[in-house]
């Protein structure tokens, strides 16, 4: 079978599942004003992650202050969250890469586009953001989009993919990191640009508000022995992340023991995760460190540990490890790379080192282990108001509706002849 063939195949049972959704099944909200300008934001699916969170965060927003909102994806758990929320989701494919799928997509939201008299289409990921693209510039709806990540490239043809991230009328950089990345490598409108960072669930993560029974619940989950200090790496067990990089400090530590967390899935990666634990034996930390996989309840891991770490190798479009660390009040270490330099001052609400550097992280655990209470509780303190000041979920979202509002109020856009 040839590639094409392939890909045709593919695109027809792609189309197939879409067809059985009829567009006239989108699931609708009540008591919505007529009137009210519609947003519709489109991403691949909605199972989990940053780019989901935000979007259902952003569309509710939205939602409450009066927009008629709309999101497209394949569908997933999260779209419950939506629904109750007055929010409408409409199932594509757009989790596809395929060619003529995006193309088939494209022709889809035309359709919406117009059916819905769509105001605002905001993209959050590549493939759904070309078929958004091409719909807008076909009915001459304002397009926005959000860029998540520095996606690699390794050719030309990948940043060309890529590219469709600053083609919007407005482009949300998550974070300065971002608007950097995107300056050095793309042609674009600068005036285009916007950041905003990710925010966080303050209500969520709040200290006062994790009773002790369920931090208690996991410590006995985990089997954790009471007096010993906790370091948490949270993220899901991939080389990036820097497990590998933490075992190798934890080895070195002057200011022990110590038990270390890795908490977040191995997602079938069983070869990686045996390189872990087989270091950990190596080094004579395996007793120490502890891979517990996925937590139902975030919050409460965070609050148990005495330090969070991220210790990710490449660096990071905003990542959300040090700013949950410090909403709950614990300390942080971080690389000073990504975005974590605009969540972290060090000295003052955490500490960051050289991307990669053992010696350095090893410092920084050793320092961290050693503060003295008062030390310690005035860390805690900064880190709590770095969170709630500059990181929340209401700012993110207020941002981004008054960027909506400011592109509804720009000249029309020109639709393509």
């Amino acid at each position: 079978m040839t590639d094409q063939q392939s890909n045709t195949e593919a695109a027809a049972q792609e189309d197939a599942q879409a067809e059985s959704v009829p567009a006239e099944s989108v699931q609708a909200a009540s008591s919505v004003d007529p009137n009210a300008p519609v947003l519709l934001q489109v991403l691949p699916s909605l199972v989990t992650g940053g780019v989901e969170r935000g979007a259902v965060d952003v569309g509710v927003a939205a939602a409450n202050a009066g927009f008629r909102s709309l999101v497209a994806s394949e569908g997933g758990p999260m779209v419950r969250e939506l629904i109750r929320a007055g929010v409408e989701h409409i199932e594509l494919p757009l989790a596809s890469k395929n060619i003529f799928t995006m193309r088939r997509n494209a022709e889809r939201l035309t359709e919406i586009l117009q059916r819905e008299n769509v105001a605002i289409v905001h993209a959050r990921s590549r493939a759904p953001a070309w078929s958004a693209y091409w719909a807008s510039r076909k009915t001459g709806t304002p397009f926005m989009t959000t860029f998540h990540a520095t996606y690699n490239f390794n050719n030309p043809l990948k940043r060309y993919y890529n590219s469709v991230m600053t083609r919007g009328d407005r482009v949300i950089c998550i974070s300065e990191h971002v608007r950097r990345h995107i300056l050095q490598n793309y042609e674009c409108d600068r005036a285009a640009l916007r950041v905003i960072h990710r925010g966080i669930d303050i209500e969520r993560f709040d200290p006062e508000k994790v009773s002790a029974e369920r931090v208690i619940r996991l410590a006995d989950r985990w089997r954790l022995p009471d007096g010993v200090p906790v370091v948490m790496l949270p993220g899901r067990l991939t080389r990036w992340k820097g497990q590998l990089l933490l075992i190798r400090a934890l080895a070195r530590l002057k200011n022990g023991p110590v038990r270390c967390l890795l908490v977040g899935s191995a997602q079938k990666r069983d070869a990686y995760q045996r390189e872990v634990e087989a270091l950990a034996e190596k080094l004579g930390v395996d007793g120490s460190v502890h891979i517990v996989g996925d937590c139902d309840d975030m919050p409460a891991a965070l609050k148990l540990a005495d330090i969070v770490v991220s210790a990710s190798t490449d660096p990071e479009g905003f990542g959300r490890v040090a700013v949950e660390g410090q909403a709950m009040g614990r300390l942080v270490i971080a690389p000073s790379h990504g975005a974590a330099p605009e969540q972290i001052t060090p000295g003052t609400n955490g500490w960051l080192f050289e991307p990669g550097n053992v010696e350095q992280l090893t410092q920084c655990l050793d320092e961290a282990l050693a503060l003295k209470a008062e030390d310690r509780e005035r860390l805690h303190a900064a880190g709590i108001e770095n969170a709630r000041s500059n990181f929340t979920k209401l700012t993110m979202c207020e941002a981004t509706l008054s960027l909506y509002n400011e592109l509804l109020s720009a000249p029309p856009v020109r639709s393509a002849a």
